[in-house]
Order: C-alpha cells, then structure tokens, then sequence
C-alpha cells in the first residue's frame, strides 16, 4: 500500500470509527506530541491478555478483512 492510500485508509477508518471532531483530535494529538507507537503498544496493546485471545481477535479482525462484499 503506497503512502497515499494508506493516508486515505487510515484517515477513512478514524472517520468512521471516532467521527470527524475525534478523528481532527487525535491527528491533532499525535502531530503536537512526542508518540513513540513501539513503546506505546508494549504498554497499552493486548496488555493482560493472553496468546490464545491475543490469537483469536487477531483471527477474528483479519476473517472481517478478507470478507467478500
């Protein structure tokens, strides 16, 4: 996925995940804000769970993913 598209995807799925207001904030949030994504996930993804749910959701998410339609 080139930068554009992944930029398109992205902003797409904040839209219509957070709406237009949540999704301008968190933009503005991670723009003003020092962000480190990798420490970040290691202290606040799948955090408590375990491999076999971890394993699961993922599973879950990539089936919604590759759904026809």
């Amino acid at each position: 996925m080139n930068e554009a598209v992944l930029m398109k995807t992205g902003m797409k799925v904040l839209i219509e995940q957070l709406g237009n207001i949540n999704a301008e904030k968190f933009v503005s949030i991670l723009l003003r804000e020092p962000f480190d994504y990798t420490e970040w996930r290691k202290n606040n993804l799948c955090v408590g769970m375990t491999i076999e749910e971890i394993s699961k959701e993922a599973m879950e998410i990539y089936k919604q993913a590759n759904r026809p339609g």
